[in-house]
C-alpha cells in the first residue's frame, strides 16, 4: 500500500508511535499532534476523529499485511507457500513492532467503530492462507478457521519474539512457527 505524503504520514507515525507506548485509549489526539509537529486543528483535518484516525492506521497496516502475504505465495502451493508466508509475514513485523502490536492489540475488539472496515481487511490478508489450505486439503470445510490460526500464530508468535528472544534470527523464529504448524507436537 502507498504510504501517505507529508503531514498525514507524520500524523499516524506519531499515532501509531504514541499507541504503541499507551494504548488507543491513552493517546489523545492533542498528543498525537504534538508528536507530529503540526497544529491539533490539521490533525482533525486530515482525520475528522481519533476513530477515523487509528482506523486508517490499522486498515493500512492490515492491508500492508495482505499485500505482503500475496506476494509470498507467488505461485507456490502447499508447505514452500507456507513458509514464504510465514518468513514474509515475520519479516513485516520486524520491521514494524509497534503495528504489530497494535493490530493483535484491536484485532480481535468488538467495540470499536473501524471493526467492520478492520474485518474486511484481514479478511483479504486470510485469504491468501485460506487458497493455500484449501489447495492442500480440498476436503477442510475449516479453511477460514485455520488460517486464522495460522495469522493469529505467527502475529503473536512474532511478537513474542521481538520482546522476549530477540536475539533470534528470524530464520529460527520462522522454524519455529513452521514446527507448531507442522503439527510435530501431536500424536
Amino acid at each position: 500500500m502507498p504510504r501517505a505524503s507529508g503531514t498525514k504520514q507524520s500524523i499516524l507515525d506519531a499515532a501509531l508511535e504514541l499507541a504503541s507506548l499507551h494504548g488507543i485509549t491513552g493517546t489523545t489526539m492533542e498528543d498525537v499532534a504534538v508528536r507530529a509537529g503540526v497544529a491539533k486543528g490539521s490533525v482533525y483535518y486530515n482525520f475528522s476523529s481519533k476513530a477515523k484516525l487509528f482506523e486508517q492506521l490499522l486498515l493500512d497496516g492490515v492491508g500492508a499485511l495482505a499485500q505482503t502475504l500475496r506476494e509470498a505465495r507467488g505461485g507456490r502451493s502447499g508447505t514452500a507457500a507456507l513458509s514464504a508466508m510465514v518468513n514474509a509475514m515475520l519479516k513485516a513485523i520486524s520491521g514494524n513492532q509497534p503495528l504489530a502490536k497494535l493490530i493483535a492489540a484491536e484485532i480481535f475488539r468488538t467495540d470499536r467503530s473501524w471493526q467492520i472496515p478492520l474485518q474486511l481487511v484481514r479478511r483479504e490478508a486470510l485469504a491468501e492462507l485460506v487458497a493455500v489450505i484449501r489447495q492442500a486439503h480440498p476436503q477442510r470445510r475449516d479453511a477460514e478457521l485455520v488460517a486464522g490460526t495460522i495469522f493469529g500464530a505467527v502475529l503473536v508468535g512474532g511478537i513474542e519474539w521481538l520482546v522476549f528472544s530477540p536475539d533470534r534470527s528470524l530464520t529460527e523464529v520462522a522454524d519455529s512457527v513452521m514446527f507448531t504448524l507442522s503439527g510435530q507436537l501431536t500424536g
